[in-house]
């Protein structure tokens, strides 16, 4: 389980680094930024919904 959670952050993390570059190279004007940060949220939520069913069905203990 800890593998996994690493993975997602890291998904996070790229996808909000490529969100910053987005904005850089398009000056605010295309859809790519939002579309990097909506994908960033997606995980996110994913990766909530994905720790708490963990530790609602005891698959993680109080220690990751």
């Amino acid at each position: 389980m800890r593998i996994v959670v690493i993975v997602f952050l890291v998904l996070i993390v790229g996808s909000l680094a490529s969100a910053l570059l987005f904005l850089l190279r398009d000056h605010g004007r295309g859809r790519r930024t939002a579309r990097a940060l909506a994908i960033r949220v997606g995980l996110s939520i994913a990766l909530f919904v994905l720790l708490m069913a963990g530790f609602a069905t005891g698959l993680i203990t109080q220690r990751l």
